[in-house]
């Protein structure tokens, strides 16, 4: 087991009330978007942000940085919640349902599993964009909009959006994690893995362009930078989870140093990979360093699948682990016939239907 302590990114995701999202309430229709402002007591306004900085579990430097900004704070609870969410909705299927509450999320952290691995990345990736787009929304002092000096043709541009700031929002969360010790494998796969986040960041940029001129003749542009939704940053990370890759540590006879040995998870023994001579090698692909346990039954790393709802024929074998499931039935009444009333309303009618619900038994 890594002795190190985990990086802040995955302390902050995970310790400040993230218990209240249940992965139960998700649709996939939430919007993950950026949480209130003010929303701290007004008393004292000023240094409100402090006391959140102080209830996050921040190194010493992390604190001053969370403190000489007021949008930081904000920021980083506003990456906490987008997180979380999309970590809860991407394995809402899966037996591990992205279960963050208490003892289960401090041992998944010691480990190095694939679930661990994805919690690197989605957490350094929603801290990424949050500031990102705090710094285009004009909530941080210390940044503002993206000026993009490298875009193609920007003599054919008139630069007039507001891009979102992903050079400020790198170096700050290279900065604000710092840099860690790279001695031994587990800490070097950890930081690869929240780097691969980041990067998965910064593939996702888009150029978006609006015209302007007499009849649309687009005689002037105004164009800026743009990130991609934070869900389907998500869905990349959680395809790069599919398909994480195994590593190991072996000594090499001629040299006596380490190497670092690769393979898919699949496969029951990875292969050396000649010529890395103690280097993570260079890929997008997560990286884990052990089999996951199989998440069935209540352990210290979750609490099993019994009573989990189901889908009958989407992913109730998988789910329940060949347990097999049990049917209830219930009425349920929801909005229906919904029609635009004028001007401003909406009218729905009320219908009560069966439906059956699947819960894996125990």
């Amino acid at each position: 087991v890594y002795p190190g302590r985990c990086i802040h990114s995955l302390s902050v995701l995970t310790d400040l009330s993230v218990s209240v999202i249940s992965p139960s309430r998700l649709t996939g229709n939430e919007p993950l978007s950026i949480l209130p402002l003010n929303s701290l007591p007004e008393e004292n306004v000023g240094r409100a942000h402090y006391k959140l900085c102080d209830r996050l579990k921040l190194e010493k430097k992390q604190r001053r940085m969370c403190r000489r900004d007021p949008g930081v704070a904000e920021t980083l609870r506003e990456a906490i919640t987008m997180s979380a969410l999309e970590c809860q909705y991407q394995f809402r299927f899966e037996r591990w349902n992205c279960t963050l509450e208490g003892r289960h999320r401090a041992n998944i952290l010691k480990r190095g599993f694939k679930e661990t691995a994805f919690l690197y990345a989605i957490s350094s990736a929603g801290l990424t964009h949050a500031m990102a787009k705090a710094c285009s929304a004009g909530r941080m002092e210390r940044c503002t909009c993206d000026e993009a000096p490298d875009l193609e043709n920007r003599k054919a541009w008139q630069w007039g959006g507001c891009g979102d700031n992903l050079k400020y929002a790198n170096k700050f969360v290279k900065d604000f994690l710092g840099k860690r010790s790279n001695k031994d494998l587990r800490a070097r796969v950890d930081m690869h893995n929240t780097n691969v986040g980041m990067k998965v960041i910064k593939a996702g940029v888009e150029t978006t362009c609006k015209c302007h001129g007499v009849s649309g003749s687009c005689t002037v542009q105004t164009c800026w930078r743009q990130l991609l939704p934070f869900h389907e940053i998500g869905k990349q990370l959680k395809q790069r989870y599919e398909t994480s890759v195994k590593v190991g540590s072996s000594t090499n006879e001629a040299t006596g140093e380490a190497e670092i040995s690769t393979g898919r998870s699949q496969q029951p023994q990875p292969q050396p990979l000649p010529g890395l001579n103690d280097q993570i090698p260079r890929t997008m692909d997560l990286l884990h360093i052990e089999d996951s346990p199989s998440f069935c039954r209540p352990s210290k790393y979750s609490s099993g699948t019994a009573a989990r709802k189901c889908y009958k024929d989407k992913n109730c074998d998988a789910i329940c682990c060949g347990r097999g499931h049990n049917t209830q039935s219930r009425e349920v009444t929801r909005p229906c016939q919904c029609q635009v009333r004028w001007c401003c309303y909406v009218e729905c009618k009320q219908c009560t239907q069966r439906e059956e619900v699947y819960t894996c038994k125990g």
